[in-house]
């Protein structure tokens, strides 16, 4: 049999055995050992998975999955989120959309404390979106709000998503992050623009803050708000801005942010054993969760490493098919689309990246920059139907008055705007790669 229809024979099997429902990591790993086993037997397949293991384990930067995650658990399970919505309830309320606007910048901070668009949607969907249907907003608005501004958890840093594209890719993390930080702002900032240019033009999407309400709240009132609104940001930037400046490592960094959000948490009173437990466990299970995706990852590199299978993409994109190097990246980006209406991001990754990573090499193009087209193409796919994965979340968070049909109807505007953010990333790269260039010259 030749390479071309062991490697076809190997991805026809992963996604058959997909459809058994067994967990992502399984299926992949379980693929890569059974052919590494067949191809090469006792001469070293079975130690390609062991050998995987290692390399995993030699990778330092891993060290910073847990601490973020801890990081935004202890966050979102201490409800310090709930101090930055009542910020932006009080001064971005008598702006036309305002509150929708705060959610928006609610979760760029969310999504720079935790990496993961599920903390985000979770924030929004039990904060946000009560408030929002309580003030008499458009529920297909305040809906596609809340799904767009989640997505950006996988973009802005400290992106999980690009930790894992990192191990796969063989970049560095702190100019993945790098990279991600403006195009992530650049989405947010459209959204905004959307959104305020929307309910400018139809003021029922988005009323106004009461000013009965606003008067209230006195003007000491709103400076408290937003000291303690704010405190998250702090939070960021005591992580962060030592590592730009260069007196810790990332690692380092993770850590100072883990350790002050433990801090926060229990000078403002919100930490207990039970929400410490909460947290551990479910940092806990979510790194483990990554570990095991990315060690089945890199078994399923590995093999396809072996057999060369790149090379028979390569010739069959750029000879047989005639494209053209940005045809190819276009058509790439489109299987992610695709693949994104079945599955998550992690699951597209390990599927496609041990194929594209190297293709994306031939082709000439920037890593670091394809890292970040990657992660806004899931960021779309993740809200595409029928299956986008933002969809069921805000189903099994929304309430009854907000039905599939509305989640369905409310993503569209969103999914151009996100479209067009994309567009403009892939037009002009430097979107992307200006600011590792200024902090890593």
């Amino acid at each position: 049999m030749s390479y071309e229809m062991i490697a076809a024979l190997m991805f026809g099997s992963m996604l058959m055995v997909m459809l058994t429902g067994q967990r992502m990591f399984g299926v992949i790993g379980f693929v890569a050992v059974v052919a590494a086993i067949g191809l090469w037997g006792d001469r070293g397949g079975h130690d390609l998975a062991f050998a995987q293991t290692i390399k995993l384990m030699n990778w330092f930067p891993l060290m910073t999955l847990p601490m973020f995650i801890f990081m935004g658990y202890v966050l979102s399970e201490s409800r310090l989120a709930d101090d930055l919505y009542r910020m932006f309830h009080v001064w971005f309320g008598p702006v036309p959309g305002g509150l929708a606007i705060g959610t928006i910048l609610l979760m760029v901070l969310i999504s720079a404390m935790n990496g993961l668009s599920v903390a985000g949607m979770a924030i929004g969907a039990t904060i946000a979106l009560p408030e929002l249907l309580k003030r008499n907003y458009n529920k297909l608005m305040v809906t596609g709000v809340i799904q767009a501004g989640s997505s950006l958890g996988i973009l802005v840093p400290p992106s999980v998503v690009l930790v894992l594209y990192a191990m796969i890719a063989r970049q560095p993390v702190s100019h993945l992050w790098a990279a991600g930080l403006l195009p992530g702002l650049l989405l947010a900032t459209l959204f905004i623009i959307y959104i305020w240019l929307r309910c400018r033009m139809n003021p029922a999407l988005g009323p106004v803050i009461d000013p009965d309400e606003l008067a209230q709240v006195t003007r000491s009132e709103k400076y408290r708000l937003l000291l303690a609104g704010l405190m998250p940001l702090g939070i960021f930037a005591v992580m962060m801005v030592p590592f730009v400046l260069g007196y810790t490592r990332l690692v380092e960094s993770s850590v100072v942010g883990a350790v002050a959000a433990l801090a926060v948490s229990v000078a403002k009173g919100r930490m207990s054993w039970a929400v410490l437990e909460t947290c551990t466990r479910k940092t806990l299970a979510i790194s483990c969760m990554f570990l095991w995706i990315i060690l089945a990852a890199l078994a399923f590199g590995a093999v396809f490493d072996g057999l060369r299978a790149v090379d028979f993409v390569r010739a069959l994109f750029m000879e047989n098919l005639g494209l053209g190097r940005w045809e190819i990246l276009i058509l790439m980006q489109i299987s992610f689309i695709l693949m994104g209406m079945f599955l998550d991001d992690t699951a597209m990754l390990v599927i496609v990246a041990p194929l594209y990573v190297p293709i994306v090499r031939m082709l000439e193009f920037d890593l670091i920059w394809y890292g970040v087209l990657y992660t806004i193409t899931c960021q779309i796919a993740y809200m595409t139907p029928p299956f986008g994965y933002n969809l069921f979340l805000m189903r099994a968070m929304a309430p009854n008055e907000v039905t599939l049909g509305d989640i369905y109807r409310s993503i569209i505007p969103f999914v151009g705007v996100m479209i067009v953010g994309l567009g403009l990333v892939m037009a002009f790269p430097q979107i992307a790669l200006w600011l590792p260039g200024v902090l890593f010259p």
